[in-house]
């Protein structure tokens, strides 16, 4: 019903940029009345929240381990939400996943449970 497709992940050294980007595709309800969110997940580690941005982008959430590095934005006619990570740090290390929730909601959701489809991942790896 629902496709999201991560891209952009790679190896980077401590300090440098990565432009995460997601592609929607499948569904029938307007992209822009979605929630979207990028979550990471380290190995042996549970899904964490990173950011996420309502559905105009009027909103958005940004985790403490990231706020003023990482940036959330989203485009509605190409269906596309990005994030961009600048200063990276080697514990940014991760798989990093993009989510989509159906319902409108005036938060943003920070679990993963509230999400209702996610991307297959792209992995990020910094080395310091």
């Amino acid at each position: 019903q629902v496709q999201l497709v991560e891209s952009g992940g790679g190896l980077v050294q401590a300090g440098d940029s990565l432009r995460l980007s997601c592609a929607a595709s499948g569904h029938t309800l307007a992209f822009s009345t979605v929630t979207m969110g990028w979550f990471r997940q380290a190995p042996g580690k549970e899904r964490e929240f990173v950011t996420g941005i309502n559905w105009n982008g009027g909103r958005t959430n940004v985790a403490d381990a990231v706020k003023g590095r990482f940036t959330i934005s989203r485009d509605n006619i190409k269906k596309m939400v990005y994030l961009q990570m600048n200063s990276l740090k080697p514990e940014d290390t991760a798989v990093y996943y993009c989510a989509l929730r159906w319902n409108p909601i005036l938060t943003i959701p920070i679990t993963p449970n509230e999400y209702d489809y996610w991307g297959q991942g792209t992995q990020v790896t910094v080395s310091s």
